[in-house]
């Protein structure tokens, strides 16, 4: 599985590509930031942003795109950039038909370190200890996508499970998931169920 994962911001918006699969040895295939000048305003620097993630998704083609979850912090202005750079990564994602999954800081952290209070030089310690680095990647932005990228790797398998058993307790949701284990689940069509019609002619 190759992962393209997103720490999302509009000053720097970190990527990572990490190809593995749970169990097994990962390695880091790419990692860097899309920047923007915090002068420029919110719609040019978006633009720059889908066009930084843009070139990501056509150099490494990734099976999944990990995206950081936005919750709420104290600083408005903010969490308001945040959201919207994640939003742009979703969008190049599913423009392109690829499963998006979110994943919060504390999985994050817990996934890559153990423990969901970690600090990011504990993160960034264990991401190099993982992908054989020799130092952790600078900005911190950086390490951080590569652990989203790391997380959902290894939590992959454990989701798709639970899709699987979520499909088979709802089957009028459409039954199978849409996409590869660990990726954007089914939808429901909104159409209404048809029942098949008797093959007989006669009518009811």
């Amino acid at each position: 599985m190759l992962v393209l994962g997103v720490d999302p911001g509009l000053t720097r918006c970190g990527v990572g590509v990490v190809e593995g699969s749970a169990g097994r040895s990962l390695r880091m295939a790419g990692v860097g930031v899309v920047r923007t000048p915090s002068d420029a305003d919110t719609a040019h620097r978006l633009l720059a942003v889908e066009r930084g993630l843009e070139e990501w998704l056509d150099r490494h083609r990734p099976d999944v795109v990990a995206v950081e979850r936005v919750f709420s912090q104290h600083n408005v202005s903010t969490v308001m950039g945040t959201a919207q750079a994640s939003a742009v990564a979703m969008l190049c994602a599913a423009r392109r038909g690829l499963p998006v999954v979110l994943h919060t800081p504390s999985e994050v952290k817990a996934a890559v370190t153990g423990s969901g209070r970690a600090e990011k030089a504990q993160v960034g310690a264990m991401v190099a200890r993982l992908l054989r680095l020799t130092e952790p990647p600078r900005p911190a932005d950086a390490a951080d996508a590569l652990a989203l990228a790391i997380c959902h790797i290894w939590r992959a398998p454990a989701l798709g499970r639970l899709q699987a058993a979520a499909a088979r307790q709802n089957p009028s949701t459409g039954g199978a998931p849409g996409r590869a284990a660990g990726g954007v689940p089914g939808r429901p069509t909104g159409r209404a169920a048809v029942r098949p019609r008797s093959r007989k002619g006669s009518s009811t």
